[in-house]
């Protein structure tokens, strides 16, 4: 897979996994995500180290954060995706999705799909859109799994 390092304005936009701070994408994602509260380090180092990963660093510092969930071939899922508050506003998760988009293989895919709550203004501008057809998407929905600390379902 090609590895991309970018450097603007003081940002390093990367797709290189080694410069990226696992603990501060799981610190970030366990408290401050809306999607994944409380989510363990084993479940997020897990889906860090089996999809393909872009992070925005400043200074040592995790400052975005997104994902693909993918087979490289046809689909991708869009995941993760984060700005801290503190560098927001400054075009950098526009940055991140426009480096993704134009990754070779990504142009190749025949779907890409995401879920957000409040972002929909920010990838329609790459091309996704509301699904076709609704009626055929079904899905499992377990949003308090991370909750239970107890929970021995991905042990």
């Amino acid at each position: 897979m090609q590895t991309v390092n970018i450097v603007h304005e003081g940002y390093l936009v990367t797709t290189d996994k080694q410069k990226m701070y696992l603990d501060q994408i799981h610190q970030w994602l366990s408290e401050e995500s809306y999607w994944a509260k409380h989510i363990p380090y084993k479940i997020v180092k897990g889906s860090f180290d089996n999809s393909f990963c872009i992070g925005i660093i400043k200074n040592d510092e995790q400052v975005g954060y997104g994902r693909f969930i993918t087979d490289y071939t046809t689909f991708a899922y869009l995941a993760d995706v984060y700005v801290t508050e503190e560098h927001r506003g400054k075009g950098l998760a526009k940055l991140m999705m426009k480096t993704l988009m134009e990754l070779d293989w990504v142009k190749k895919l025949r779907f890409m799909s995401l879920a957000t709550k409040d972002a929909q203004d920010l990838y329609r501008q790459f091309g996704f859109t509301e699904p076709l057809f609704p009626e055929r998407i079904m899905q499992v929905r377990r949003p308090d799994i991370y909750g239970d600390q107890n929970n021995t379902t991905f042990s």
